[in-house]
């Protein structure tokens, strides 16, 4: 690599739970530069671009060996024995050599798949040569059992940070000392991203990035502050709805507002579609403002305030609120309720199998059931134009969906349901399933 200059740092570090060497090489000359970081507790690799062609850095119990890839050749850049926090610095400059120009470090935190494309559209830009930046490490929820006597798995952000090589932390609380220490002094982000993380950040966190954190956020801020943006928007029934990316404060999505984007949407859009809908077009903004972030053009300062007297919280869901009262509410009331919930926890009715009206739900002809909702609509009608009914019937053109009329008379359809410990199915299955059989909500 002539006329270049290539550093190599290598840094030891041993913890209670784990054994890490954190290896950053970079190159520079007078037209390119290549910084890029690693981690790992044993023989690994990370794939990046030099300036004649790939090549991948193998640390080990020895330090650090550099494969070139085009004359398959193993070289060795540095050899420093390490343990405990031991660190060392090897520096090996070409004649002639520029100025090393690094690229600012942004570390990213995310937990759920939402937050592991963004991750992925991040990695992905950040390897092209002309981006300003690098993803230098990831910080997710920790590994849980998804089944009771299943392996620890983890999370979708996780996985995609280990799939591109990338240091993965999991504090318990992000509020650790241990885990602020090493970003402090290992990690030393310029730039910290989230996206559906899941923790409060300490002050102490906010104040390690120098051009702070931003925070990818599903709702048109400062409507729907909190844990359930879009659960709560589609429960309340907003169109449009929106995303907003804004710089992090210590108070909850209160910080000023770098971007925000409007979407029209359709009266039966859900939150298992919306929601990386908006993730995909909160990370786009992103990608586009990054640049002036870190050139210094965009800033906590310049960047918008929110109007507090505008706020809407959108508090966390409990699972107690996905039943549907479909005699005191309107049909689009429980219709969005649906949507909103759609993801989690679910809605759901309880209803009476066979029997007629004001039978005693003990009879042996009768079976009392929980029935999932997962999709509906709302007929095309005048509200209050049915008589109060409990019971429930499949509509008569082909398509229709199970109608229930609602407390102030207008119908609401149930086009897909699930009775408990049986498969989800159209409205016409659950029928035929009846065998004749009528069928009528029950309030309990």
């Amino acid at each position: 690599m002539m006329g270049l200059s290539f550093h190599t740092f290598v840094y030891g570090f041993n913890s209670q739970n784990s054994h890490r060497i954190i290896v950053k090489a970079i190159a520079s000359s007078s037209r390119y530069s290549l910084s890029t970081t690693t981690t790992t507790t044993g023989i690994a690799a990370k794939a990046c671009r030099t300036f004649t062609s790939p090549c991948f850095f193998f640390p080990n119990s020895h330090g650090i060996e550099h494969y070139h890839k085009k004359s398959q050749s193993l070289h060795s850049l540095s050899r420093t024995t390490w343990g405990g926090h031991i660190s060392t610095a090897l520096f090996a400059t070409a004649a002639g050599s520029g100025t090393t120009n690094e690229k600012a470090r942004i570390l990213f935190l995310g937990t759920p798949d939402v937050a592991a494309t963004s991750l992925e559209r991040l990695v992905s830009e950040s390897q092209k040569e002309s981006c300003p930046y690098e993803i230098v490490g990831v910080v997710t929820q920790p590994p849980k059992r998804r089944q009771r006597r299943g392996k620890e798995v983890p999370s979708p952000v996780g996985m995609i940070a280990q799939e591109c090589n990338l240091p993965v932390l999991c504090p318990e609380k992000a509020k650790d000392d241990g885990f602020l220490t090493e970003l402090e002094q290992m990690y030393k982000p310029d730039l910290c991203i989230t996206a559906a993380y899941g923790q409060y950040l300490p002050k102490r966190f906010l104040k390690i990035p120098k051009f702070g954190t931003l925070n990818i956020h599903p709702s048109l801020l400062p409507r729907w502050r909190g844990a359930s943006p879009v659960q709560r928007s589609l429960e309340a029934g907003d169109n449009p709805v929106g995303v907003t990316v804004l710089f992090t404060v210590s108070k909850m999505d209160a910080g000023p507002i770098v971007r925000q984007q409007e979407l029209e949407i359709d009266e039966n859009d859900n939150a298992t579609k919306l929601l990386p809908l908006l993730f995909d077009m909160g990370t786009e903004m992103l990608v586009e403002v990054l640049p002036d972030v870190i050139a210094g053009k965009v800033t906590m300062e310049t960047a918008s305030p929110q109007e507090e007297e505008s706020v809407v919280n959108a508090d966390m869901i409990d699972s107690s609120e996905g039943e549907l009262f479909v005699w005191r509410d309107s049909a689009r009331m429980c219709h969005n309720k649906i949507r909103g919930f759609s993801m989690w926890p679910g809605t759901f009715l309880h209803v009476k199998i066979g029997g007629q009206e004001n039978d005693n739900d003990d009879d042996d002809e009768t079976e009392l059931v929980k029935m999932k909702v997962l999709e509906s609509r709302v007929c095309k009608q005048e509200s209050g134009s049915e008589t109060l009914t409990d019971e429930i019937v499949l509509g008569p053109n082909k398509g229709d969906g199970l109608r229930v009329v609602c407390g102030d008379g207008s119908v609401l359809e149930l086009m897909t349901v699930q009775p408990v410990t049986r498969k989800a199915m159209d409205a016409k299955s659950f029928v035929n399933g009846l065998r004749g059989r009528t069928l009528r909500w029950v309030k309990l």
